[in-house]
């Protein structure tokens, strides 16, 4: 059972205990890796910890991190066993992160291609310890951090690199198929943070409510510790040194079969500028940003690029039926804005989101698939890995029924075998046309449920704090 607290009490945040990579945007552009590391040795994994704590940038010093690079730590359940958490805190941990992603891949519609026995390994074993992450504006600034991290490994044999895996935001400032990405996220309560990427920290004229995204959601949606929205604290896990300031992450490695994408848009459009409207109609904005709710003729860049106006919109007031970007659309599927019955459900069910691309562009234009590994590394962070992100995957993403879309799945992540479709109103009423054939866009490479503790608990992980 979860304690209560009053729901309307204003939220105040421990910023200097929050792991930044939680709260905070990343460097627009930026470039990033993510070390995977095994630990063999209790006391060296403890050791690696308290070596790399004065590296980790917390939500209060974002924007001045040391060295000029952010790092963020996460641990797995079995990585928390290897640096000797004890048996009673492991035990205390949700039932979805003590078993892993591998093992609840069907509730992800991690099946077929994107199988947990098709990973990229080691994602998805139990040799995944730790991940650090860490990111930059330029690649002198994240080398120079890399570098710290490999003098902390010094003198550690028992703590072992398993992989790296490097990523960049493309020279487009794009995603591999096209799309601006990043538009509408969550306003958090307490956060303290500009909502335009144009905004520095002391821009105060884009801080509070960004335009369009409803009232601030409560901060114990994302940070444990915090009242949630039902004013209710996180009882789990053990002890109270690790349930403050801390969050759950789903790190998914995606590859995007880019040229894939562009064949289905050709092969299902009489004329370029239809294969931009049914790209359009599949994600639910167009490749510049421009939502379809507010542009839904032709794309408009201007309104894309208007921080004021380009996340300002409902569904329920402005395209009840889907007749401008379809119900089943991707961005619809990810956040339906409000629901039916209750707008508090959809805020119950958001959570953070970081996603950069790895791989390189393929060149405009090109419709056959040069083998290239490229894609996105996703991370999801939330309080309740059930509740928020698994419930997400697998009802709005691969579910239709939520929309009355029976069997119908996110026309851009689903999980499908060639036989799906996907439906688009079309005036006067009516009418709809249906895409059929619908290859998978989307494969799963691998993923882990990891666990980033405040930078107290860091410590006392690291043996540090009583």
């Amino acid at each position: 059972m979860a304690d209560r607290t009053s729901p309307s009490a204003p939220q105040v945040l421990e910023l200097d205990d929050i792991q930044g990579a939680l709260l905070r945007k990343r460097p627009v552009p930026c470039v990033g890796s993510y070390l995977l590391l095994r630990v063999d040795s209790p006391p060296e994994g403890r050791q690696l910890l308290t070596r790399l704590l004065p590296h980790v940038a917390s939500a209060d010093r974002w924007w001045a991190p040391p060295g000029g690079a952010w790092l963020s730590v996460a641990l797995s359940h079995s990585g928390l066993r290897a640096l000797g958490v004890p048996q009673e805190s492991l035990d205390s941990f949700p039932k979805a992160f003590c078993e892993g992603m591998a093992a609840r891949a069907d509730r992800l519609g991690d099946t077929g291609e994107s199988g947990p026995e098709h990973w990229d390994a080691p994602l998805g074993s139990p040799e995944v310890h730790l991940v650090v992450a860490s990111f930059a504006a330029g690649r002198e600034a994240l080398e120079s951090l890399l570098e710290a991290v490999r003098e902390a490994l010094r003198g550690l044999p028992a703590v072992q690199l398993l992989h790296r895996l490097d990523v960049a935001q493309l020279p487009t400032g794009r995603t591999h198929l096209g799309f601006v990405d990043n538009i509408s996220k969550p306003n958090v309560e307490g956060a303290g943070a500009p909502w335009s990427d144009r905004a520095g920290a002391d821009d105060p004229t884009h801080y509070g409510d960004p335009p369009g995204v409803g009232p601030p959601v409560k901060a114990g949606e994302f940070v444990l510790g915090c009242p949630d929205q039902l004013g209710q604290l996180a009882s789990q896990p053990l002890p109270d040194a690790l349930r403050r300031n801390g969050t759950y992450v789903a790190l998914r490695k995606l590859h995007v079969k880019t040229a894939e994408f562009r064949r289905y848009l050709k092969a299902n459009s009489s004329s370029p500028e239809g294969g931009e409207l049914l790209a359009a109609k599949m994600v639910g904005r167009w490749r510049s940003g421009a939502p379809l709710v507010l542009a839904p003729v032709q794309d408009d860049p201007t309104l894309a690029a208007d921080a004021t106006r380009n996340n300002d919109f409902t569904y329920r007031e402005q395209d009840p039926g889907g007749r401008r970007c379809p119900v089943g659309a991707h961005i619809r599927r990810m956040n339906p804005r409000s629901s039916p019955d209750d707008p508090m459900d959809v805020r119950r069910h958001c959570f953070l989101r970081r996603g950069t691309p790895y791989g390189p562009e393929l060149p405009e234009g090109q419709l056959d698939d040069d083998g290239a590994e490229r894609g996105v590394v996703f991370l999801f962070m939330g309080t309740d890995l059930v509740r928020q992100f698994e419930f997400v995957k697998s009802q709005w993403t691969h579910d239709g029924n939520f929309a009355g879309l029976e069997t119908e799945q996110d026309p851009l992540t689903g999980n499908r075998d060639g036989t799906a479709s996907f439906t688009v109103p079309l005036h006067p009423r009516p009418r709809r046309r249906q895409y059929g054939q619908l290859p998978r866009f989307v494969v799963t490479k691998g993923g882990e449920y990891l666990f980033m503790p405040g930078i107290r608990a860091l410590r006392w992980i690291a043996g540090l704090d009583a």
